[in-house]
């Protein structure tokens, strides 16, 4: 594909496997519950480590850090968004 057309053209993104999924959803949740034992608000650490990639927001208690690295950020929110559009759009229906 030509560079200069890449804005002219929509890209596909190809969604994961189950057990990818299943994988994510495993991780977000291990990774939540340690930051909550913890008395850390788990969403404001979770959006930092998303937005920056940085995991000193996530803390090392109950191996959490290391957890969490063991996904790309990408596929952490692939989840976060599959989960939340699923949920908001079976509210309309």
């Amino acid at each position: 594909m030509n560079r200069e057309n890449t804005f002219d053209q929509t890209m596909r993104f190809n969604v994961k496997a189950e057990e990818e999924i299943n994988e994510a959803r495993a991780v977000l949740q291990e990774v939540y519950e340690a930051l909550k034992e913890k008395g850390y608000n788990p969403i404001n650490q979770l959006v930092g480590y998303l937005l920056s990639g940085d995991p000193a927001f996530i803390t090392s208690y109950r191996n959490a850090r290391s957890t969490i690295r063991k996904l790309e950020r990408d596929e952490l929110l692939e989840e976060l968004v599959r989960v939340y559009l699923y949920k908001e759009l079976e509210k309309e229906r």
